[in-house]
Protein backbone atom coordinates (compact mmCIF):
# COMPACT_ATOMS: atom_id res chain seq x y z
CA UNK A 1 0.00 0.00 0.00
CA UNK A 2 2.94 2.29 -0.58
CA UNK A 3 1.28 4.18 -2.83
CA UNK A 4 -1.46 5.32 -0.02
CA UNK A 5 1.38 7.53 1.15
CA UNK A 6 0.64 11.05 1.67
CA UNK A 7 -2.54 10.26 0.42
CA UNK A 8 -5.47 12.36 2.03
CA UNK A 9 -8.59 9.93 2.91
CA UNK A 10 -11.41 10.63 4.04
CA UNK A 11 -13.42 8.48 6.39
CA UNK A 12 -17.04 8.78 7.56
CA UNK A 13 -18.47 6.91 10.46
CA UNK A 14 -14.72 7.10 11.57
CA UNK A 15 -14.92 7.02 15.70
CA UNK A 16 -15.73 3.41 16.29
CA UNK A 17 -16.17 -0.43 14.78
CA UNK A 18 -15.19 -0.72 10.84
CA UNK A 19 -14.60 2.83 10.76
CA UNK A 20 -12.23 3.51 13.38
CA UNK A 21 -10.28 0.41 11.83
CA UNK A 22 -10.35 1.42 8.52
CA UNK A 23 -8.91 5.03 9.58
CA UNK A 24 -6.62 3.69 11.61
CA UNK A 25 -5.11 0.98 8.50
CA UNK A 26 -4.97 4.17 5.92
CA UNK A 27 -2.92 6.39 8.53
CA UNK A 28 -0.38 2.78 9.08
CA UNK A 29 -0.72 3.04 4.71
CA UNK A 30 0.98 6.71 5.25
CA UNK A 31 -2.32 8.40 3.98
CA UNK A 32 -3.53 11.66 6.09
CA UNK A 33 -6.59 10.83 7.57
CA UNK A 34 -10.09 13.62 8.12
CA UNK A 35 -12.26 11.27 10.31
CA UNK A 36 -15.74 12.27 10.57
CA UNK A 37 -19.18 11.13 13.08
CA UNK A 38 -20.90 12.40 15.54
CA UNK A 39 -19.12 11.86 18.80
CA UNK A 40 -16.29 13.95 19.27
CA UNK A 41 -15.07 12.20 22.43
CA UNK A 42 -14.83 8.80 20.22
CA UNK A 43 -13.51 10.67 17.09
CA UNK A 44 -10.14 12.54 19.11
CA UNK A 45 -9.97 9.36 21.00
CA UNK A 46 -9.08 7.73 17.40
CA UNK A 47 -7.04 10.90 15.77
CA UNK A 48 -4.72 10.32 19.50
CA UNK A 49 -4.22 6.61 18.44
CA UNK A 50 -3.25 7.92 14.78
CA UNK A 51 -0.68 10.60 16.08
CA UNK A 52 0.40 8.61 18.84
CA UNK A 53 1.95 6.03 15.96
CA UNK A 54 2.96 8.44 14.14
CA UNK A 55 0.23 9.15 11.54
CA UNK A 56 -1.10 12.40 10.45
CA UNK A 57 -5.12 12.94 11.19
CA UNK A 58 -8.14 15.18 11.77
CA UNK A 59 -11.51 15.14 13.62
CA UNK A 60 -14.12 16.85 11.85
CA UNK A 61 -17.48 17.01 13.34
CA UNK A 62 -20.30 15.66 11.45
CA UNK A 63 -24.25 14.51 10.80
CA UNK A 64 -23.96 12.86 8.14
CA UNK A 65 -27.64 13.39 7.59
CA UNK A 66 -27.17 17.28 6.54
CA UNK A 67 -26.07 18.52 3.34
CA UNK A 68 -24.37 21.44 4.30
CA UNK A 69 -22.59 19.59 7.13
CA UNK A 70 -21.32 17.13 4.32
CA UNK A 71 -20.67 19.89 2.51
CA UNK A 72 -18.09 21.31 5.10
CA UNK A 73 -16.65 18.50 6.20
CA UNK A 74 -14.97 17.73 2.26
CA UNK A 75 -13.94 21.29 2.41
CA UNK A 76 -12.54 21.22 5.40
CA UNK A 77 -10.73 18.21 4.86
CA UNK A 78 -9.68 19.91 1.20
CA UNK A 79 -8.35 23.00 3.37
CA UNK A 80 -6.68 21.44 5.83
CA UNK A 81 -4.82 18.76 3.64
CA UNK A 82 -5.04 20.55 0.24
CA UNK A 83 -6.90 17.87 -1.66
CA UNK A 84 -8.73 14.50 -1.79
CA UNK A 85 -7.69 11.19 -3.04
CA UNK A 86 -9.99 8.41 -1.20
CA UNK A 87 -12.81 8.14 0.78
CA UNK A 88 -14.51 5.52 2.61
CA UNK A 89 -17.84 6.25 3.00
CA UNK A 90 -19.04 4.18 6.44
CA UNK A 91 -21.56 5.72 8.84
CA UNK A 92 -25.15 4.34 9.30
CA UNK A 93 -27.03 2.70 12.19
CA UNK A 94 -28.84 -0.52 11.99
CA UNK A 95 -32.28 0.87 13.42
CA UNK A 96 -35.10 -1.32 15.15
CA UNK A 97 -35.64 -4.58 14.10
CA UNK A 98 -39.37 -5.47 13.19
CA UNK A 99 -41.70 -7.19 11.05
CA UNK A 100 -42.42 -4.91 7.58
CA UNK A 101 -46.08 -4.20 9.63
CA UNK A 102 -44.79 -2.72 12.21
CA UNK A 103 -42.26 -0.84 10.90
CA UNK A 104 -42.60 3.04 11.42
CA UNK A 105 -42.01 6.18 9.43
CA UNK A 106 -39.65 7.14 11.66
CA UNK A 107 -37.56 4.51 11.80
CA UNK A 108 -37.83 4.08 8.23
CA UNK A 109 -36.63 7.78 7.98
CA UNK A 110 -34.03 7.52 9.83
CA UNK A 111 -32.14 4.79 8.60
CA UNK A 112 -32.75 5.45 4.98
CA UNK A 113 -31.43 8.72 5.49
CA UNK A 114 -28.21 7.51 8.11
CA UNK A 115 -27.42 4.57 5.63
CA UNK A 116 -28.60 5.51 2.11
CA UNK A 117 -29.10 9.23 1.84
CA UNK A 118 -25.49 9.98 3.72
CA UNK A 119 -23.58 8.24 0.83
CA UNK A 120 -25.07 10.08 -1.70
CA UNK A 121 -24.67 13.65 -0.24
CA UNK A 122 -20.98 12.26 0.58
CA UNK A 123 -20.30 11.22 -3.27
CA UNK A 124 -21.92 14.57 -4.11
CA UNK A 125 -19.12 16.56 -2.54
CA UNK A 126 -16.40 14.13 -2.64
CA UNK A 127 -16.27 13.90 -6.15
CA UNK A 128 -16.79 17.51 -7.24
CA UNK A 129 -14.14 17.58 -5.27
CA UNK A 130 -11.74 14.57 -7.13
CA UNK A 131 -12.74 16.08 -10.33
CA UNK A 132 -10.49 19.07 -9.71
CA UNK A 133 -7.54 16.47 -8.49
CA UNK A 134 -7.75 14.30 -11.83
CA UNK A 135 -9.43 11.23 -9.75
CA UNK A 136 -9.49 9.25 -6.75
CA UNK A 137 -10.90 6.66 -5.45
CA UNK A 138 -14.52 5.67 -3.24
CA UNK A 139 -15.55 3.06 -0.98
CA UNK A 140 -19.07 2.77 0.14
CA UNK A 141 -19.72 0.52 3.20
CA UNK A 142 -23.13 -1.92 2.12
CA UNK A 143 -23.86 -4.96 3.65
CA UNK A 144 -24.53 -8.52 2.88
CA UNK A 145 -28.06 -7.46 2.42
CA UNK A 146 -27.29 -5.37 0.47
CA UNK A 147 -26.65 -8.62 -1.86
CA UNK A 148 -29.73 -10.31 -0.56
CA UNK A 149 -32.48 -9.87 2.01
CA UNK A 150 -33.15 -10.84 6.02
CA UNK A 151 -36.29 -11.08 7.35
CA UNK A 152 -37.18 -8.19 10.08
CA UNK A 153 -34.53 -5.60 8.76
CA UNK A 154 -36.52 -4.57 5.66
CA UNK A 155 -35.60 -1.01 5.90
CA UNK A 156 -31.83 -1.89 6.69
CA UNK A 157 -31.98 -3.99 3.60
CA UNK A 158 -33.51 -1.66 1.42
CA UNK A 159 -31.20 1.25 2.50
CA UNK A 160 -28.02 -1.06 1.56
CA UNK A 161 -29.86 -2.16 -1.08
CA UNK A 162 -29.83 1.27 -1.87
CA UNK A 163 -26.05 1.71 -1.15
CA UNK A 164 -25.19 -0.70 -4.32
CA UNK A 165 -27.29 0.92 -6.91
CA UNK A 166 -25.94 4.17 -5.71
CA UNK A 167 -22.42 2.43 -6.75
CA UNK A 168 -22.97 1.42 -9.68
CA UNK A 169 -24.37 4.71 -10.79
CA UNK A 170 -21.31 6.48 -9.29
CA UNK A 171 -19.11 4.38 -11.04
CA UNK A 172 -20.79 4.70 -14.63
CA UNK A 173 -20.25 7.98 -14.44
CA UNK A 174 -17.08 8.60 -13.09
CA UNK A 175 -15.42 6.18 -14.75
CA UNK A 176 -13.48 7.94 -17.70
CA UNK A 177 -12.85 10.78 -15.19
CA UNK A 178 -10.63 8.48 -13.38
CA UNK A 179 -12.57 8.26 -10.06
CA UNK A 180 -13.35 4.93 -9.16
CA UNK A 181 -16.39 3.86 -7.15
CA UNK A 182 -16.98 0.61 -5.57
CA UNK A 183 -18.42 -0.84 -2.00
CA UNK A 184 -17.90 -3.71 0.77
CA UNK A 185 -20.31 -6.31 1.64
CA UNK A 186 -19.63 -6.83 5.09
CA UNK A 187 -21.10 -10.03 6.90
CA UNK A 188 -21.61 -9.92 10.55
CA UNK A 189 -18.56 -7.97 11.59
CA UNK A 190 -17.83 -7.72 15.44
CA UNK A 191 -18.00 -4.37 16.09
CA UNK A 192 -19.97 -2.00 18.82
CA UNK A 193 -22.99 -2.30 16.91
CA UNK A 194 -23.05 -5.83 17.10
CA UNK A 195 -22.48 -5.46 20.68
CA UNK A 196 -25.45 -3.25 21.00
CA UNK A 197 -27.53 -5.46 18.48
CA UNK A 198 -27.44 -8.62 20.73
CA UNK A 199 -26.95 -7.06 24.13
CA UNK A 200 -23.34 -8.43 24.54
CA UNK A 201 -24.03 -11.66 24.59
CA UNK A 202 -20.87 -13.62 23.35
CA UNK A 203 -23.43 -16.81 22.91
CA UNK A 204 -25.17 -14.65 20.24
CA UNK A 205 -22.17 -13.95 18.97
CA UNK A 206 -21.02 -17.45 18.80
CA UNK A 207 -24.27 -18.62 17.15
CA UNK A 208 -23.90 -15.52 14.73
CA UNK A 209 -20.30 -17.11 13.81
CA UNK A 210 -21.88 -20.68 13.25
CA UNK A 211 -23.96 -18.96 10.19
CA UNK A 212 -20.85 -18.10 8.12
CA UNK A 213 -19.42 -20.86 6.70
CA UNK A 214 -15.69 -19.72 7.68
CA UNK A 215 -17.18 -20.63 11.40
CA UNK A 216 -16.85 -17.02 12.99
CA UNK A 217 -17.81 -13.47 12.81
CA UNK A 218 -15.44 -10.95 11.09
CA UNK A 219 -12.87 -8.71 12.42
CA UNK A 220 -12.89 -4.85 11.90
CA UNK A 221 -9.55 -4.98 10.31
CA UNK A 222 -10.91 -7.63 7.72
CA UNK A 223 -12.92 -4.88 6.32
CA UNK A 224 -10.59 -2.20 6.64
CA UNK A 225 -7.98 -4.74 4.72
CA UNK A 226 -10.63 -4.65 1.93
CA UNK A 227 -11.26 -1.12 2.07
CA UNK A 228 -7.78 -0.27 1.50
CA UNK A 229 -7.13 -2.37 -1.30
CA UNK A 230 -10.52 -1.17 -3.16
CA UNK A 231 -9.16 2.49 -2.56
CA UNK A 232 -5.12 1.38 -3.73
CA UNK A 233 -3.68 1.24 -7.50
CA UNK A 234 -3.58 -2.99 -7.02
CA UNK A 235 -7.46 -2.45 -7.90
CA UNK A 236 -7.12 0.26 -10.46
CA UNK A 237 -9.49 -1.86 -12.95
CA UNK A 238 -12.00 -2.38 -10.75
CA UNK A 239 -14.98 -0.13 -10.94
CA UNK A 240 -18.66 -0.79 -9.86
CA UNK A 241 -18.43 -3.99 -8.02
CA UNK A 242 -19.67 -4.50 -4.64
CA UNK A 243 -17.11 -6.65 -2.77
CA UNK A 244 -18.77 -9.50 -0.42
CA UNK A 245 -16.23 -9.86 2.71
CA UNK A 246 -18.65 -12.00 4.36
CA UNK A 247 -16.70 -15.51 5.65
CA UNK A 248 -18.86 -17.65 2.56
CA UNK A 249 -22.00 -15.97 4.02
CA UNK A 250 -23.99 -15.17 0.40
CA UNK A 251 -22.83 -18.28 -1.42
CA UNK A 252 -24.65 -20.60 0.94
Amino acid sequence: MNELKDKVALVTGGSTGIGQATAIAFAQAGAKVAIASRTPAAGEKTVSQIKAAGGDAVFIKTDVTQASEVEALVDKTVSIYGRLDCAFNNAGIEGKLGAIVDETEDNWHSVIDANMKSVWLSMKYEIAHMLKNGGGAIVNNASVVGLIAMPNVATYTASKHGVVGLTKAAALECARAGIRVNAVAPAVIHTPMLDRFVGGSQEAIAAFGDRHPIGRVGRPEEIAAAVLWLTSNAASFVTGHTLAVDGGYTVQ
